[in-house]
């Protein structure tokens, strides 16, 4: 692809423009992080001219040819001309753009976000253009914004420095928090929202960074006031001594971080740990001196489904977390119970992902006097999980079993379909368990 880009730069050069790489791959480039995905911003050509350069390399796919925008079929490589934006209105998409193709290398680089984005690299010299002191800012992991107001005017770069923020381990600075204060995130679209989300969830270091740096730009009032509200709800010290809700979230959400690779479901799985005590805000109560939130698992089914309706509109992704958050207090509770077979075999079959559900219970597991999280009751878990997992491969009662014993189907067939499969989880063989469907089906009728 390095051939690609060269090619392309070199033509551009032979009819008196310059290629320049830009935005993100220039800063990962510093920071020594592989990106994949690489912008090319070229100067001094015309729009036609830029055109007939990349026939000349590849198939060019626009996908904005107006702002002089394109890609190249079979590669990661965009291309675009620098342009001139002005907002008429409060959204993310809402700019009035034009294709500037003389413009100078500073004005355009002016447009971008943040500083440590708006380094430019020569692609045949190599030569750094920093205008705006982009790499000092990464030297000192500092996140700072290139124009004030330029910035104001597209209410998602918000979002975005919160986002850089948990990914790289970067401040944000003082001046940036402040001016981030006071834009308007409400004209933002869910998917816009949602996909600088899923960038801190999937992609954070510290997924809590991307919060925390909202709370303070005073932003979570809009997109995450379940969050907002549980920074006032206090928890039992005796289990929860890092304090209130919002610090046991945060805590649980670094930690799962560390099992993203691990599960069946990485976004939903950080959405669970986000979510699963948002029950709290409304079941916390003080009894007898404690402080109490009795069935905060089944209570905060509402409140998480108002929250994921409000980001996402993935069916999959909020069916996932509505049926673990009821269960998210179950493993640790049935491996310091030590339960039986059965009880963890209902368990696990209820889960969406039974594995998942033990990785949450390692997250979630509270840690007093310096205990490992990452320890204690998941071996026995595990082994459960195996056991569960032998029991659903062995054969068991079906449909077709009843029928062809001479049970007509009916009404009262899913239910009598129930009762089996509790046999089967109860680890009764295929052969007793159909004696004893039998049985209960007879009673029935």
């Amino acid at each position: 692809m390095e051939k690609t880009e060269k090619k392309i730069a070199e033509l551009v050069s032979a009819d008196g423009g310059r290629a320049y790489y830009v935005g993100g791959f220039v800063r990962d480039k510093i920071l020594g992080i592989e990106n994949k995905d690489v912008d090319i911003e070229v100067y001094g050509i015309m729009p036609d001219r830029l055109l007939e350069i990349l026939k000349k390399v590849g198939e060019p796919l626009s996908f904005g040819s107006s702002f002089g925008i394109y890609s190249l079929k079979g590669t990661h490589i965009d291309i675009a001309m620098p342009r001139k934006e002005h907002a008429t209105g409060r959204g993310h998409r809402d700019f009035e753009v034009c294709v500037d193709p003389f413009s100078d290398t500073k004005s355009a680089a002016r447009r971008r976000d943040f500083t440590m984005n708006a380094l430019m690299e020569d692609v045949l010299t190599g030569e750094i253009v920093d205008h705006f002191g982009g790499r000092q800012d990464i030297q000192d992991r500092v996140i700072r914004d290139v124009d004030d107001e330029s910035f104001a005017e597209d209410p998602l770069r918000v979002l975005r420095g919160a986002q850089f923020a948990s990914r790289f381990g970067f401040t944000v600075a003082p001046e940036t928090v402040e001016l981030c204060k006071g834009i308007d995130l409400s004209a933002l679209s869910r998917e816009r929202v949602e996909e600088e989300l899923k960038k801190a969830l999937l992609k954070g270091k510290k997924p809590s960074v991307f919060f925390e740096v909202l709370r303070e730009m005073d932003q979570l009032d809009i997109w995450f006031p379940e969050l907002k509200s549980c920074i006032e709800v206090q928890q039992d010290p005796k289990f929860h001594p890092e304090g209130n809700v919002w610090n046991h979230s945060m805590e649980v959400l670094d930690r799962a971080a560390a099992y993203r690779e691990r599960v069946s479901d990485p976004y939903s799985f950080m959405l669970l740990a986000m979510t699963h005590d948002f029950g709290k805000i409304s079941t916390t109560e003080i009894i007898d001196g404690r402080i109490h939130a009795y069935g905060h698992e089944t209570e905060g089914l509402p409140i998480a489904e108002k929250f994921l309706r409000r980001i996402t509109g993935e069916t999959a992704v909020i069916d996932y977390v509505l049926n673990m958050l009821p269960l998210h207090m179950k493993p640790n509770m049935v491996a310091y119970s030590k339960s039986a077979v059965k009880v963890t075999n209902r368990m696990f079959d209820e889960a969406a992902s039974p594995s998942d559900l033990i990785y949450f219970s390692m997250c979630d597991k509270p840690v007093l006097s310096g205990d490992d999280p990452f320890e204690g009751d998941s071996g026995f878990l595990f082994e459960r999980l195996k056991v569960y997992e032998e029991t659903m491969a062995k054969p068991y009662v079906k449909g077709q079993d009843l029928i062809d014993a001479g049970l007509e189907p009916g009404p009262y067939f899913s239910e009598v379909l129930e009762y089996a499969h509790k046999l089967r989880l109860a680890g009764i063989d295929k052969e007793n368990a159909l004696k004893q469907t039998l049985s209960y089906a007879r009673k029935m009728q």
